[in-house]
């Protein structure tokens, strides 16, 4: 049976699938080429650059298995997949911490400025006096979405002296925060840190009237997924002086290259590297291919 890696994951992983006898193709076919070549393939592992879209799943005639190392799911049509009898999953688990300690990362940045005064100072500058921060301790948090990485975000901020609050449908209890509805987290919390999926019902979560909602001088972080943030209403709560600032990476249309968002000083942008840390990689790499060798082989 053969296997296609199109979007790079770890050495070990490709591995552990040669191990198991697979023939295993590493490559990044473009749309075109995957819709015309899939049909040779067993099965196809994905991370989040290519988009396995339905006309990809009805050109493909072997496929059994599709694999994403990572997370999310939305670059994948589910539908189209089950309507052809296709397994389609992904390792929740495998960049959990990766995720959880960047947001961290990026809430403490944003908090004491420390992109900023890295640019200044390269650009010359000594504005020592321009970047009063804010202390993290004795400082709320509200956690939006308490699943795995939130859970993992929780539990590293109360080492820092912060209260955790969290928002989530499905989870009423959790030994790291307490529950509450999200008008109580958005008027409560100081830091607001995102970590759901982008979904129909999550679309444009945080917009206009829930920044209007938020403390003044509130901090949001997110590095959950473009689309659960209104990035228009975004930009007005910054440039207004709402938010103190923000911690932005990923957004509505990725890759991007070019945005009003770019253009404040409030805030501080990575190009979605949440799950971009070796060990999670490796994880991912390794759990995608084991979740492949049993749908294949049927263990």
């Amino acid at each position: 049976m053969k296997v296609l890696v199109n979007d790079a994951i770890a050495p070990q992983g490709v591995q552990k699938l040669k191990d198991a006898g697979f023939e295993v193709v590493v490559d990044h076919l473009e749309p075109e080429e995957l819709k015309a070549q899939i049909k040779d393939y067993d099965a196809i592992i994905v991370r989040s650059a290519t988009k396995v879209k339905r006309e990809i799943i009805e050109a493909a005639e072997n496929l059994k298995a599709i694999g994403r190392a990572g997370v999310g799911l939305d670059n994948v049509d589910r539908e189209a997949a089950e309507s052809k009898g296709i397994k389609v999953f992904n390792t929740p688990a495998a960049t959990s911490i990766s995720v959880a300690e960047l947001s961290l990362g990026m809430m403490i940045a944003a908090a004491r400025h420390i992109a900023q005064g890295t640019v200044s100072l390269k650009q010359g500058r000594w504005d020592k006096k321009k970047f009063k921060g804010v202390e993290l301790y004795g400082k709320t948090l509200g956690i939006i979405g308490m699943g795995r990485i939130g859970s993992e975000m929780a539990k590293r901020v109360q080492a820092l002296g912060m209260t955790v609050f969290f928002y989530d449908p499905y989870v009423t209890e959790s030994p790291f925060g307490v529950s509450k509805n999200l008008d109580e987290l958005l008027s409560e919390a100081d830091f607001i840190s995102m970590h759901l999926p982008h979904t129909e019902a999550t679309h444009h979560l945080i917009s206009t009237a829930e920044f209007a909602k938020m403390k003044d001088g509130a901090i949001l972080v997110n590095a959950a997924r473009g689309g659960v943030v209104d990035e228009e209403a975004l930009y007005e709560a910054l440039s207004s002086g709402k938010l103190r600032a923000a911690a932005i990476d990923v957004y509505e249309q990725e890759p991007v290259t070019d945005h009003k968002l770019f253009e404040l000083d409030n805030v501080v942008l990575t190009p979605h590297v949440g799950a971009q840390a070796a060990e999670g990689q490796t994880r991912a790499g390794i759990q995608v291919a084991e979740k492949v060798i049993e749908a294949l082989k049927g263990s």
